[in-house]
């Protein structure tokens, strides 16, 4: 069994390792569904895990239609990647009809060379799930991040269930979204996944002493993941696998 956690932050990747994840996937901006984080933070990242990294590939919020030009940044963002010595990225691109863009995210793969591939849940708005897995697979993708196209993964419990079993160990079927200590034992036993994606995250208090209250929105504390939170992921995770 492997927990991985979506970190928005190299805090939040450090709080991932220290609570036992198995592996972080690094983003920014949970809120917006997680985006690129910067060079800097990967490379920070990278330097201070000892656990494998991945690094989430998604230039902007809303949905997975990329242009031309979104597909150089990303590109770029993978070889950057590539340099810093991640583990892998994390991708995904849909054509206008919902299909896996399949020329597009092969030229991306090709550029993570030697680096694992996750294939994120813009799976989870394709117009056939059964047809997109296997364009996964063709395209060399060691795993799908999926609710099972549903808000959450326990409400998309029954077709991940089908997508395990349809799968067969040619590529994994993680559930995330809405994962959490209280549900994460059944969901194992409802899907037969082995790998499981969280990311454990609690509202900080804002240090900030000086208030303008006006501009509420802005002075809030941050997200971020929480080793309490991830150990009881992970004991819940171990605790079902008995």
């Amino acid at each position: 069994m492997i927990l991985e956690i979506a970190a928005n932050s190299v805090a939040s990747a450090l709080a991932a390792q220290a609570g036992g994840a198995g592996r972080v996937e690094l983003c920014t901006a949970l809120e917006l569904g997680g985006l690129t984080p910067s060079h800097a933070q990967v490379a920070l990242a990278r330097e201070r895990l000892t656990i494998p990294l991945y690094v989430l590939i998604r230039p902007r919020a809303g949905d997975f239609l990329y242009s031309d030009l979104e597909c150089e940044a990303m590109q770029r963002d993978i070889e950057t990647c590539v340099a810093l010595g991640c583990d892998g990225v994390v991708l995904g691109a849909l054509d206008a009809e919902g299909r896996v863009d399949t020329a597009r995210c092969r030229t991306l793969i090709a550029a993570a060379g030697k680096l694992g591939v996750t294939f994120h849940r813009a799976y989870d708005l394709s117009r056939d799930p059964a047809q997109a897995l296997e364009d996964i697979v063709a395209l060399g993708c060691e795993r799908i991040l999926t609710s099972g196209t549903q808000a959450s993964a326990p409400d998309g419990a029954a077709l991940i269930r089908e997508l395990v079993v349809q799968a067969a160990g040619r590529l994994v079927v993680m559930p995330g979204a809405g994962v959490t200590a209280q549900n994460i034992a059944a969901l194992a036993a409802s899907t037969g996944a082995h790998e499981f994606h969280a990311s454990a995250k609690r509202q900080l208090l804002s240090g900030m002493h000086h208030r303008r209250p006006l501009l509420s929105d802005m002075e809030g504390g941050e997200l971020r993941s929480d080793v309490a939170q991830v150990r009881a992921l992970l004991a819940a995770l171990q605790a079902s696998a008995m």
